[in-house]
């Protein structure tokens, strides 16, 4: 049988595929613990410079697969514990010090979104829908939605969505921040940005990701520690050396000017 969740290390680029295209790539269980599991694998293997999660069929993620959920007879304890499950797969990603890009297309409604919101940069295909779905289920928000949406688009726009049926078309979510950019083939720039990461100052990228994501829940006298800290360690590692001569030698040949 086919997993739900695919995943391989390449290149310095660890890539999760969701493929359960025929449900829309909604999570079940079974599905919530491999992500849970791909991404653990991913932000502590020593070999990861950039995240990739994409999804094989015309939709990005519809959330949790309530219909199969309901029919199996399954309880609010058992949602909880698989939520939960998923939330842990989620905090290893936006906690770590490696940048995530997501790749969404067709479909991205309820806890999708909070999947989506995830990455620290969102590329969307042309056909891009989001949604949130709870009401009309008589649910609330789960896998970060709550949260990550208020902060994307901002606590007016994110309670639009969720108390009313306001869905949202690629050119408005990049309009209100829940997206970065929209393209015609959101697969292919995905990679390009991933490969641009490992070829870059890695390092760097992650620990500015790490710094903005811990941010929002700290005093920013912590945060101001973490910056003085972190770029010190920077300073003095062989990569940022390297360039920083690099550029010292390319501003030397302009004269001087920077």
């Amino acid at each position: 049988m086919d997993q739900p969740i695919r995943f391989e290390t390449r290149a310095g680029i660890a890539h999760l595929t969701f493929a359960r295209p025929e449900r829309l790539n909604a999570f079940d269980f079974e599905m919530g613990r491999l992500y849970r599991d791909a991404c653990l694998a991913a932000v502590s293997s020593p070999d990861t410079r950039a995240i990739l999660i994409t999804a094989e069929g015309p939709s990005f993620c519809a959330g949790g697969d309530v219909l199969a959920m309901a029919g199996a007879g399954v309880d609010g304890s058992q949602v909880t514990d698989g939520a939960q499950v998923i939330h842990e797969g989620m905090a290893a990603l936006t906690t770590s010090a490696i940048p995530v890009v997501i790749v969404a297309r067709g479909a991205v409604a309820g806890g999708g979104i909070g999947l989506m919101l995830a990455g620290d940069y969102v590329i969307a295909g042309e056909d891009l829908r989001i949604a949130g779905r709870y009401a009309e289920l008589g649910l609330t928000p789960d896998l970060g939605v709550s949260t990550l949406l208020a902060r994307a688009v901002g606590e007016r726009r994110a309670l639009t969505m969720l108390l009313t049926s306001r869905e949202l078309d690629a050119e408005t979510a990049h309009d209100w921040g829940a997206v970065d950019e929209v393209t015609p083939d959101p697969e292919a720039r995905g990679k390009e940005v991933a490969q641009a990461w490992t070829a870059g100052a890695a390092d760097a990228l992650g620990q500015a990701k790490r710094l903005v994501r811990a941010s929002a829940h700290r005093p920013f006298s912590e945060s101001l520690e973490d910056e003085a800290a972190s770029i010190g360690r920077a300073f003095d590692s062989e990569e940022a050396r390297g360039r920083i001569a690099a550029f010292a030698a390319a501003s030397a040949h302009r004269g001087g000017k920077s």
